[in-house]
């Protein structure tokens, strides 16, 4: 039987070792990996632990592979911290006197202090720097920037009571944290991404889900020589003024080496942006840039890339590197655009999706904005990109296309748009997925639920804003005008009505069962039996006397009906019909996706 190798090594090094292994770059722990989301008494907790010898966990690296150079030398690979950022950052803070970048991404010091008599360690603070009994700031000390004699010359002179034997041996404990050891677990630089992940969620007590993507994000940030730093930044820093447009001025104040890069100029845009429909996570923008730029759906393949990996010949290569890098940053830039970014949304809110509530798949917008600019290179701006964009993310949101196994389907995906003409395969996907069965009946089925958050309920919402539908009962105002003023949705049957009947709520709940109503015409209504109160709308059509709504025209009411997906027979709303009104229902609201998506393409 073949014996596996091991996978990790685990080793014991000094505190003092590993901070030179940050400063000299052996171990990438880059400005922006992550901010730094200790609170001030955690980093002092630390040292209290470090200064009485109790244990502090282990660190995870995960050592990158040697890279082969163009002369046939190879490059040793650096560490990469998998997990403990936060204890090493927490370290450099506070014994060597590094700022670090908080929640808010601000620059800021952490100064912990030191009471010799009381062997105590707190947060510095304005009282504890006037207190002649605290050493307010130890990185000083640490760090060998202030010598113990001096320190403790200065100390005694201040408090001429201190015993200074005792004084001395307590600095020098102090001083002896850097002398202290940390557990290593370094992990086997041939292993995939996959199996550095399962390693990382069996070795976490916690058992925290890490994803690929901060893997690749370490990498890219650990490679100052092609640039890394920046580009982490670029991504980073795009993100978060997706969010906080305030954020630039920030950047301009912080970070000139940033402001004067590509990488500034292709996102400074958004600090006058305050569009939220699709507001990107590091996830999704590289995500969109591995499938645009690299034509690969597997997180796994990126990291493996920007490690300079040969598939074939299964060694390391700088010019794969080399390359990769270029790509990345060439997609992250393309991403960023503000003509294709602005774009993209442009179509995904024509397409009826006026809100970010109506997304419900991730997966689906961002395989849509990476279409949207591999279908722009290939062929320009024809003027059946935009079609072909709407018809592929309404067509995924409603099969829901990349909710099981993504990454497979991504990679599947996106292989074949590579390969073939996209109209073609667009053809064949609606073919299989969208055939009539799945109009008829597995749309229908998929309607059969009291959830409001599954797609194809958004679809409908998004197909009765592209149609310019009005609200149930409403003359004028549209749904699109309750999205975008956040409407309340309600009960053609109302709850209270079913309640009293004795229905579950997975019963009254019904999407079937839920229309986009005006305030004013669900207060009328209260919770009286359809049938009482839609023959009243019935008859106001004769009167003109308006009880519900201002639709006082029979021909008004009936396209308002078919606008909403309700039947037309007064007797539909009986309730001894519920079931029959549910099923009719669900099968119009089919009908009229069905319609929607047919005029995507136009």
């Amino acid at each position: 039987m073949a014996v596996q190798s091991q996978k990790y090594s685990v080793n014991q090094y000094l505190i003092e070792t590993l901070l030179s292994w940050v400063k000299s770059g052996e171990i990438a722990i880059p400005e922006i990996q992550r901010p730094f989301v200790w609170e001030a008494a955690k980093v002092r907790d630390l040292m209290d632990s470090l200064y009485k010898g109790y244990p502090v966990g282990y660190i995870i690296a995960w050592r990158s592979a040697n890279i082969k150079l163009k002369d046939g030398s190879f490059s040793d690979g650096k560490k990469i911290l998998i997990d403990g950022q936060q204890r090493i950052t927490a370290l450099t803070a506070a014994l060597l006197g590094d700022r670090v970048v908080d929640k808010t991404y601000q620059k800021i010091r952490i100064k912990i202090a030191f009471n010799p008599e009381k062997e105590l360690f707190e947060v510095s603070n304005p009282a504890i720097e006037r207190n002649s009994l605290w050493i307010a700031d130890i990185a000083p000390l640490m760090s060998g920037e202030e010598k113990i004699h001096k320190v403790v010359r200065a100390y005694l002179d201040k408090n001429p009571d201190v015993n200074e034997d005792q004084l001395f041996d307590r600095l020098e404990q102090l001083t002896d944290i850097a002398k202290k050891q940390i557990g290593m677990i370094e992990l086997a630089p041939d292993l995939d991404i996959e199996t550095v992940t399962e390693i990382f969620i069996r070795i976490n007590s916690a058992g925290v889900v890490l994803s690929q993507a901060d893997f690749a994000m370490s990498k890219i940030a650990a490679n100052e020589a092609l640039d890394g730093h920046n580009l982490r930044k670029g991504i980073d820093y795009f993100c978060h003024l997706a969010i906080a447009p305030e954020f630039l001025s920030h950047i301009e104040q912080n970070d000139s080496a940033f402001t004067s890069t590509d990488y500034f100029k292709s996102i400074k845009w958004l600090g006058k942006e305050n569009d939220d429909l699709y507001d990107p996570s590091y996830n999704d923008l590289l995500r969109v840039a591995l499938l645009s730029e690299f034509k690969r759906g597997k997180f796994s393949d990126l990291v493996s890339l920007l490690s300079g990996r040969n598939f074939e010949q299964r060694t390391y290569e700088r010019s794969i590197e080399e390359d990769s890098f270029a790509k990345l940053a060439e997609g992250v830039k393309t991403f960023s655009n503000e003509t294709n970014f602005k774009r993209f949304i442009m179509i995904i809110r024509s397409a009826g999706f006026i809100d970010k509530s109506l997304i419900r798949s991730r997966g689906a917008l961002n395989f849509a904005y990476a279409l949207y600019l591999i279908l722009k290179r290939q062929y320009g701006n024809t003027p059946q990109l935009e079609g072909w964009v709407k018809r592929w993310f309404v067509m995924s949101m409603l099969t829901g296309r990349y909710s099981s196994s993504p990454e497979s389907q991504f990679d599947y995906d996106i292989k074949q748009i590579a390969e073939k003409p996209f109209e073609d395969i667009l053809q064949d996907v609606e073919a299989s997925e969208l055939s009539d069965a799945f109009w008829d009946l597995g749309l229908v089925q998929n309607l059969t639920t009291s959830s409001i958050n599954i797609p194809a309920f958004k679809v409908f919402l998004a197909a009765q804003v592209y149609l310019g539908y009005k609200g149930f009962l409403s003359r004028d105002i549209t749904v699109k005008s309750m999205l975008e003023t956040r409407g309340d949705i309600h009960h053609v049957f109302p709850k209270a009505f079913l309640k009293k009947k004795g229905l579950t709520i997975g019963r009254y709940n019904q999407i079937a069962n839920l229309v986009y109503l005006q305030q004013d015409i669900n207060i009328a209504i209260s919770d009286k039996q359809p049938a009482e109160y839609m023959q009243t709308v019935f008859e106001q059509c004769q009167t003109g006397d308006m009880v519900y709504g201002s639709i006082v025209n029979q021909a008004d009411l009936e396209a308002n009906l078919a606008q909403n997906a309700l039947p037309i027979d007064p007797s539909a709303y009986a309730f001894e019909n519920y079931d029959n009104f549910l099923t009719a229902r669900r099968q119009h609201m089919a009908k009229l996706m069905k319609d929607y998506y047919q005029r995507l393409s136009g």
